[in-house]
């Protein structure tokens, strides 16, 4: 999980659970993709400027792309001055790219914009444009199981292989059940170039028996249906009205990102949010025990970032790591940042994780 926080009830699932957004003004398809001008919110500092916002079907299912920087990697790659490291985020879930904009436009603009930094959705997790459906092809959806915890595994390495050069190299941002992915992603393509993967609040192990696992394991294994009509009510209300509802239920929040309340409106949709739920009620039964294989085989790549007060993955869970891996990159937060930190510190966040990748910057 991502955005649904250890402060967050478990009747707010409708509305933070999860997730589906169409960002800004359609203005026609290119090459298989949908642009679109990314208008930049009061207050969000600027994250709007030099953003791209696609949407292109990978795996059948419709998928959302935040970019900031050179949206073609494989035509910068032919020119003179090619990018030497793709900066990739992989979401929580919900999967939804615009929660992240001040955490990659902060990053962008720390290293000077020489680093193209891209967010991809998770299968399903964003609504699509009017012109577009939410599928591809039903079956193969379907067979692939591409909106299960599985099927989003393989849709990041289906993406990679269609959208990046394969000698590109890598730099991977996962948060949450992004850094299973991440792992995940490592272990099935061994090849792939990744020079470092930072794991923000990593949801790797033992959802189920974490203190809000043990709240969320029962809604999302078997009660999400019944949110899906109260999900459906509130998609049929007036836009500010929902952008209202958003304001309230963020009103507790000090300083809250307001470039993250367009994303928020955007999870007020059934459809992405049966998906994100179906993906959750994954995770609960499928995340369990720690891939100490892979966190070994690749441990000098990875850097850990576990919250003090994070109810998904708890500390002890970060004493259990740094027991069994000492030697490890492995931190604990001591500036109180919550589980869902894009909503109020995405920008700190950014700065934090600008000072952990800088020297396997430089040396490029």
């Amino acid at each position: 999980m991502g955005l649904l926080s250890e402060e967050e009830t478990v009747g707010s699932v409708s509305l933070f659970g999860f997730n589906g957004t169409c960002l800004g003004k359609i203005t026609g398809p290119v090459c298989g993709a949908v642009p679109v001008d990314v208008m930049c919110s009061p207050g969000s500092g600027g994250t709007g400027e030099d953003a791209s916002v696609e949407y292109v079907y990978c795996r059948g299912a419709i998928t959302e792309l935040l970019k900031y920087g050179p949206t073609d990697l494989h035509a910068a790659s032919k020119g003179p001055k090619p990018p030497k490291m793709l900066i990739l985020v992989i979401p929580g879930n919900p999967g939804v790219v615009g929660f992240y904009r001040t955490y990659m436009w902060t990053l962008y603009q720390t290293f000077i914009r020489k680093y193209p930094v891209w967010a991809v959705s998770h299968a399903g997790h964003c609504m699509p444009p009017e012109t577009y459906d939410m599928i591809e092809d039903a079956s193969v959806t379907e067979k692939e199981d591409v909106f299960g915890l599985d099927g989003q595994i393989e849709h990041k390495l289906a993406f990679l292989r269609k959208h990046v050069p394969r000698d590109t190299n890598l730099l991977l941002i996962g948060h949450s059940i992004g850094c299973y992915i991440i792992l995940e992603m490592m272990k099935r393509d061994p090849e792939l170039k990744v020079v470092k993967a930072v794991m923000l609040f990593p949801t790797i192990e033992r959802m189920a028996c974490s203190p809000q696992g043990k709240v969320m394991t029962p809604v999302l294994c078997r009660l999400r249906y019944a949110f899906y009509l109260p999900i459906f009510l509130l998609s049929l209300l007036p836009e500010r009205m929902k952008v209202g509802i958003v304001h309230l239920a963020l009103r507790n929040l000090y300083a809250v990102d307001t470039s993250i309340i367009q994303a928020a409106v955007s999870l007020i949709n059934v459809d992405c949010a049966a998906n994100g739920m179906y993906m959750g009620g994954q995770e609960m039964r499928l995340v369990v025990e720690r891939d100490n294989a892979t966190i070994r085989q690749h441990l000098s790549k990875l850097i850990f970032y576990y919250g003090a007060t994070d109810h998904w993955c708890p500390v002890q869970y970060y004493h259990d790591i740094r027991k069994d891996f000492p030697e490890g990159d492995i931190r604990l937060c001591e500036r109180g940042i919550r589980h869902a930190f894009v909503l109020d510190a995405g920008e700190e966040m950014a700065n934090m994780t600008s000072e952990w990748i800088f020297d396997d910057l430089r040396t490029l």
